[in-house]
């Protein structure tokens, strides 16, 4: 993990604790893989990349994860998402790219997992791939579709090492901008005791959003008293992609309503999910498996109970880590020079820990 991240600073975010790694991989059996273009290419400025996140390291066609997912603001290309809606489960990597990379990133993880499988568009039907994107035109030449199916595959093998996630501007983060400065990917977790055992809520965001004058941080306007820089031509609508995963037991109903609750994490960071800006929540849950093809016509699932503490400190999980996900893209990401030139500067973190502190 980098040094630079929002809590080496001392600034903590909310009351829960968070896992040992403060990552989504804290949950465990999740693991998350980049793998970033940042290159000139016969003058084309390249600055884009995939991003996998695995539920778990088995077949996840076999075994399928509980899921659900929410649609903030739908500005946004994702794929897979309709099928999630109506049959409560992931059966893919979650995989996060550049807007005009979708169609190659699902190509390419749909073969991977063809490779993995070979009942998948045979004798065992069809597979579900759940694609995120963000726009990253202002620094990556988005037109030349530099993304190819290979780094897909490359993304995932990557995943597959378990190794710490790398946050900023890497993998699909790599030519984002979040509320006028560099952003990209960030991660943050909390746990969650249910009697004796801890279980964890992980969130890893990509962010790409939000006008300069409405970063909020700790509930400090700081986006107003940071210096003006020249934002003419960049858009403030944007996209966010919220990846939420956790090892406590919940059904699809429960997850969408963990999946609303990223919102709130959202809006403490000062947006307002502007017209033209995809801003959607993936949430799944490792610790129910769903068998492709289960041994008997009933299948029984664990599920949360509602009627006490442990729902709500959810909630407040979800929200917690959403909100200090955002903070981690930003304090981790470096400065950028990407198409025509444009110059996408990293937050002044020592300015913005001076006016925390005051």
């Amino acid at each position: 993990m980098s040094s630079n991240r929002f809590r080496h600073y001392g600034l903590p975010v909310g009351k829960l604790p968070t896992g040992p790694s403060n990552s989504i991989t804290d949950v465990p059996g999740v693991t998350v893989g980049h793998v970033t273009l940042h290159s000139n290419d016969q003058d084309k400025c390249i600055r884009t990349g995939v991003t996998a996140i695995l539920p778990h390291q088995g077949n996840l066609f076999r075994q399928k994860v509980a899921a659900a997912a929410h649609v903030i603001n739908g500005f946004g290309k994702t794929t897979g998402l309709v099928q999630v809606h109506e049959l409560g489960c992931i059966e893919s990597p979650i995989m996060l790219t550049n807007t005009f990379a979708v169609p190659a990133v699902t190509e390419g993880t749909l073969q991977y997992m063809m490779e993995l499988d070979a009942g998948i568009g045979d004798w065992d039907g069809s597979i579900n791939v759940v694609t995120g994107e963000c726009n990253d035109k202002v620094l990556n030449d988005m037109r030349g579709l530099h993304v190819r199916p290979e780094h897909a595959v490359e993304a995932i093998h990557k995943a597959l090492q378990g190794e710490v996630v790398e946050e900023g501007s890497v993998g699909a983060g790599t030519g984002m901008v979040c509320y006028g400065w560099k952003g990209g990917i960030g991660t943050s977790s909390r746990m969650v005791e249910v009697g004796d055992q801890p279980y964890h809520l992980g969130v890893l965001v990509l962010s790409n959003f939000g006008a300069g004058e409405d970063l909020t941080i700790l509930g400090r306007p700081v986006g107003k008293f940071l210096k003006k820089r020249e934002e003419e031509g960049h858009s403030q609508d944007g996209s966010i992609i919220i990846v939420v995963g956790t090892d406590l037991p919940m059904d699809s109903r429960q997850l969408q309503r963990i999946a609303k609750r990223a919102v709130f994490g959202l809006g403490r960071t000062g947006s307002v999910a502007n017209h033209g800006s995809g801003d959607i929540v993936i949430a799944f849950s490792n610790g129910n498996r769903i068998p492709h093809t289960p041994e008997s016509s009933f299948i029984t699932m664990q599920a949360v109970r509602e009627d006490g503490p442990v729902i709500s400190a959810c909630f407040r999980a979800v929200a917690e880590a959403t909100e200090e996900a955002i903070y981690n893209s930003l304090f981790t990401a470096q400065k950028t020079i990407g198409r025509n030139g444009t110059l996408i500067p990293a937050l002044p973190v020592n300015e913005v820990v001076a006016m925390l502190r005051k």
